[in-house]
């Protein structure tokens, strides 16, 4: 034995836990080692779930040290905190577009800011929302990954009992449990209608997000750039326009770099203006009006309501906009950890902007009539020019943070099936999440430079801007609910009364915003129906094509069939056949054999597969089952992906998947015989030899060198596989709308669906195959 175990390289290599750790182990020893392992059983569905990786760890159970965190801290400023750091620039301007007709108003428009900032992104996101991330990521998408995965409510029943096993697929549930939250869990799994109610708001809180990555430059640039007017009366607008459009165009061309290349300037950046707009508003709050401290008494709120009546409600949407930015907290989490944004949040720009706002506030308590140009009026005369520099600087910042979170909000609508296929570039290697998207970078610049040309001027921009971020605010919300019901389980009084303190604070937000939408709101509105209907025509055809593969595909009896036709010929090499089907194996093989009456020697199924969870671990990330006949050399092969992963052109996917299928083969063997010696068969799996011998009456006499050679054979004709060349088989779907179709699906499927197609990148440029080994195979579903 110790001598064969040489034969061929790779076979004493394997870091399995199961395989050849020991090559004088007997086959009594194997069979005790795998007595005390729980083994998973085999479904039908030809999912593997072989394999049990040592280590295990989640995401959350990551102890950080006090330096590291207060390390993120630094960096979480210029990152998490541009945007709502330069509201500002515009929130008083946009409150009183009529002008201040009491002086009193001021207080009480400072007494909405500052328990606003402190109601929602304070309390409710920095100390709830933050609690509800997913192994670290946070985001729409976090939230209905949590849900999808306590609940059944996902529209495409990919949910298989091995996907269980990746270490941080499991939620951290309580041991206590309300009846509650089972009666709110049935529910939804037995709600056809909740289901697509899910999917459609996860949806629509996408599409606000991109939205807001549409407006957060044009309202941050043409606030910044339109400071210039008070040093000099001969800028007019128009030239405020084309300047920050040029600014604009800029930094969407700057983007194919990546954040990393300018990634550190960012913080002090962000720390030098949040130390100018708190120093600022701290000298204006001395110098004018140190009484209006007076506002944190919410009575002046009751009083400016009275006064102003429904002008005080419609005001409410320029007041909205102090928190513009807010939903980045629990976006951007997954860059930093929970405690580094609370403390940044916390001590620096909590402080900076309740300074910033009251010394604003001190100042038009002196000056009425310079309300619209609140920021750079109140700003000392030897500070202007500095102010103006950083102001530019950091609404650079902001808009930056606001376009790369829509480009990881793309990346994540991908792993739903909710987006068509778009080239994802990662564009820093050391930090995770930092990614490129070409095709959206081009369409933002357009959107934006259409917008700041339409618009000219922040008010109607402001409009927009602040439905964007209320709707995802509220939607947030919602998520959070049922997670704090069915996950948590919350106690009953807390749930009620965030609903009614933080809740309805948002409603009535919402409300007001929604009022202006004839001024400008409906552009966010508009932006969210253009890429809704994308959104759900991808996954509405996604759906139907998986439906129409899950009832045609190839049954196991066929399967064998197919492989064991003498008239069929196997040529070396490896193949990897791609499908999305993860149930079986999907109907185009069978065309495939029937038009090309030839297979590879080693033959694999690939399904990519996405899970509700952001990331999987490499080394769980690989899923393999063999297709009997055993002699036929037929795998089925499951890759998983989290929702924030994507295969980049430095994974070497081949060789890690030809590394795990030998790891899979040595550990598949070694089970079989270690059942075997134990007189255990209970018909789970079809049990012979790599040359198709039944020698399951006899295996215990087959000596350990015979075995060891058996199973240097199999490893030694995966390696000439591979080595005589990887072929990657694409199936190239048409869909068309069956016979007898009504007008509304032949429009989505024949039209709608594939113009998007036709117009947006394939399958092999998304996953970097190399053309030279690759082969399409073509086949027309009728939906």
């Amino acid at each position: 034995m110790s001598t064969s175990t040489s034969r061929i390289p790779g076979v004493t290599e394997m870091t399995s836990e199961v395989a050849l750790k020991n090559p004088e182990q007997s086959m009594e020893q194997v069979a005790e080692e795998f007595s005390g392992k729980r083994i998973l059983r085999r479904f039908d569905s030809l999912d593997l779930e072989s394999s049990t990786v040592p280590g295990r760890h989640g995401h959350g159970s990551k102890a950080v040290r006090w330096s590291v965190i207060l390390h993120l801290a630094f960096q979480s400023i210029g990152i998490v905190y541009g945007d709502i750091g330069t509201s500002p620039l515009y929130v008083y301007a946009s409150t009183f577009t009529n002008g201040i007709k009491h002086n009193d108003d001021i207080l009480g428009v400072l007494s909405l800011i500052f328990y606003t900032l402190t109601l929602i992104p304070l309390f409710k996101y920095v100390f709830i929302v933050l609690q509800a991330n997913d192994n670290g990521e946070g985001g729409t998408f976090a939230l209905y990954s949590l849900i999808c995965r306590y609940a059944k409510v996902g529209l495409i029943p990919n949910q298989q009992a091995e996907d269980q096993e990746v270490s941080n697929f499991q939620l951290d549930l309580p041991s206590s449990r309300q009846r509650i939250a089972s009666v709110v869990k049935a529910k939804l799994e037995n709600s056809q209608f909740a289901k697509f109610f899910l999917l459609f708001a996860t949806m629509l809180g996408t599409s606000m997000v991109i939205g807001d990555g549409v407006l957060t430059p044009c309202m941050s640039v043409l606030s910044a750039v339109g400071g210039i007017r008070k040093a000099t009366t001969e800028i007019s607008e128009d030239m405020i326009v084309w300047i920050s459009i040029a600014i604009l165009i800029f930094l969407f061309m700057v983007q194919r770099f990546g954040t990393d290349k300018v990634g550190y300037s960012f913080a002090p950046i962000i720390c030098v203006w949040f130390a100018l707009i708190g120093g600022i508003g701290l000298f204006n709050f001395i110098k004018f009006d140190p009484t209006v401290i007076k506002a944190i008494n919410p009575q002046y709120i009751v009083l400016y309501f009275q006064r102003n009546k429904k002008e005080a409600w419609v005001s409410l949407g320029g007041i909205v906009l102090a928190i513009t930015g807010t939903e980045a907290l629990f976006a951007d989490v997954g860059h930093f950890t929970v405690r580094s944004i609370q403390i940044s949040m916390c001590s620096v720009t909590y402080p900076a902007l309740i300074l910033a706002y009251s010394g604003q506030a001190a100042f038009l308590r002196k000056h009425n009539d310079l309300v619209k140009e609140t920021f750079y009026e109140s700003i000392p005369e030897p500070l202007y020019w500095p102010m103006f520099v950083v102001a530019i600087l950091a609404s650079i910042v902001a808009s930056q943070a606001m376009i790369s979170g829509t480009f990881s909000i793309v990346q994540q609508s991908l792993s739903l099936g909710c987006f068509p296929r778009v080239k994802i570039v990662h564009t820093s290697t050391k930090y995770e999440g930092q990614v490129y998207i070409p095709e959206v970078n081009y369409l933002l610049m357009l959107a934006c430079i259409s917008v700041t040309l339409a618009f000219r001027n922040t008010e109607k921009i402001g409009n927009a801007y602040g439905i964007a971020v209320v709707f995802v605010m509220t939607l947030t919300s919602a998520f959070l609910v049922l997670i704090m019901i069915m996950i948590w389980k919350s106690h009953i009084l807390l749930v009620i009364s965030y609903v009614l303190v933080i809740s309805s604070v948002e409603l009535l937000y919402l409300s007001s915003v929604f009022y202006k939408f004839a001024q400008g709101g409906y552009l966010p509105l508009a932006f969210a129906a253009v890429l809704m209907t994308i959104m759900y025509i991808w996954n509405d055809v996604h759906r139907r094509k998986y439906f129409y593969e899950l009832d045609h595909k190839v049954p196991l009896g066929k399967l064998k069939d197919i492989a064991t036709d003498t008239n069929l010929c196997r040529m070396p090499g490896l193949a990897l056949f791609y499908s999305e089907l993860v149930q079986g194996i999907p109907p185009i093989f069978k065309h495939y054999v029937v038009n090309v009456p030839a297979l590879h020697s080693i033959l694999v199924f690939v399904t990519i597969k996405s899970l509700p969870i952001s990331k999987v671990p490499i080394e769980e990330r690989f899923l393999f089952r063999r297709v009997e006949p055993k002699d036929q050399n037929v795998f089925r092969c499951v890759v998983r992906y989290g929702y924030t992963d994507t295969r980049s052109e430095d994974e070497p996917f081949e060789k890690m998947l030809v590394e795990r299928l030998k790891e899979y083969i040595i550990n598949d063997f070694w089970f079989s015989q270690s059942k075997l010696s134990n007189g255990e068969n209970d018909g789970e799996m079809d049990v012979g030899f790599a040359n198709g011998e039944d020698e399951n009456n006899d295996v215990k006499d087959v000596d350990e060198e015979k075995l060891q050679e058996v199973l240097e054979s199999e490893i030694e004709a995966l390696d000439q596989a591979s080595h005589a060349g990887v072929v990657h088989l694409i199936g190239e779907n048409e869909v068309v709308a069956s016979k007898g179709a009504s007008i509304g699906k032949r429009f989505l499927i024949n039209y709608a669906f594939n113009f998007l197609k036709k117009n947006l990148r394939q399958t092999e440029n998304v996953f970097d195959i190399p053309h030279k080994r690759m082969l399409k195979v073509g086949m027309t579903y009728e939906l």
